[in-house]
């Protein structure tokens, strides 16, 4: 029969130490799965955030333990989504925000086998530096034409094994590390968040800035459109609305005859034109 346990690792009691200090600390609280998230894409960002976002790498079940004491809103729903490989991050910047600026900082990695190429994996002719051996069938495997010169392998011609949202093979990805070629572009979204006792999930979270702009812009135009029709003077529309009114009494001026210096040329036009007509009608007139 196993005892209950009265002591624990100490990087496990500090986890379990921040993970009931943090959320109380911040806002909000981020969870971000790593499943399909590589551990070297965290440190850029915890340079980048220093400061505003706290990142706390967690065992599932340490932060299960540390959540469950605290009395904060919300939190239960949070636990739930406590499962597996995760990270935490602690802030007081919006859910929403934060999302936007993760997906923004995306940054090249060597592919896996098995990974989605991101962009056309190109392999520019040049000297490897490898000398000739087994690397040679690999090379021929990925249809990359290569020569001997000075005892090392040189690739002959540019060449582009894997269109962008091709498959890269497991042999591919490895002469692809050697070749210090990175192909796939890795950011990281948000899964869940708690802010102020409301949880957000995955979906919920992702914002497509790109057709907000353009809602914002529609918006705009739509309003500022208004505006003019009902002359509703602000400091945006203000000369619009000067010149919508300079053009519609010039126009009433002309058209009623009123005489100014700016009114006088179209006038005089208008009526030179309406006198050739009428003449021009007289001349084909035979009387009854």
């Amino acid at each position: 029969m196993k005892e209950n346990r009265t002591k624990y690792p100490q990087k496990k009691a500090q986890m379990y130490q921040q993970l009931q200090e943090l959320p109380k600390k911040y806002k909000v609280t981020a969870l971000v799965r790593m499943e399909k998230v590589r551990s070297s894409q965290l440190l850029p960002l915890r340079k980048k955030f220093l400061g505003e976002v706290e990142i706390v790498s967690i065992k599932d079940k340490v932060a299960k333990k540390a959540f469950s004491t605290l009395n904060i809103p919300g939190v239960s729903k949070l636990i739930e989504s406590l499962t597996g490989q995760c990270v935490l991050m602690f802030t007081n910047m919006s859910p929403f925000k934060l999302n936007v600026l993760l997906g923004k900082n995306k940054v090249m990695m060597y592919a896996r086998g098995g990974d989605v190429a991101s962009i056309d994996v190109m392999v520019p002719a040049k000297n490897t530096g490898i000398a000739p051996g087994p690397m040679l069938t690999e090379f021929k495997e990925a249809g990359v034409p290569t020569k001997i010169d000075q005892g090392t392998i040189w690739i002959t011609k540019d060449t582009t094994p894997v269109k962008k949202g091709g498959i890269v093979s497991e042999k591919l990805a490895t002469l692809l590390q050697k070749l210090d070629i990175k192909t796939i572009e890795a950011g990281i979204l948000l899964e869940a968040a708690l802010e102020e006792g409301i949880q957000y999930k995955k979906d919920e979270l992702i914002i497509d800035l790109a057709k907000y702009r353009e809602l914002f812009a529609k918006a705009h135009q739509e309003a500022l459109s208004l505006s003019l029709e009902a002359a509703y003077i602000t400091q945006d529309n203000i000369k619009q609305i000067l010149a919508k009114a300079a053009h519609g009494s010039r126009s009433v001026a002309i058209e009623s005859g009123y005489v100014t210096d700016e009114t006088k040329e179209p006038i005089l036009q208008k009526a030179n034109a309406q006198a050739q007509s009428v003449a021009s009608k007289a001349k084909g007139y035979t009387p009854a």
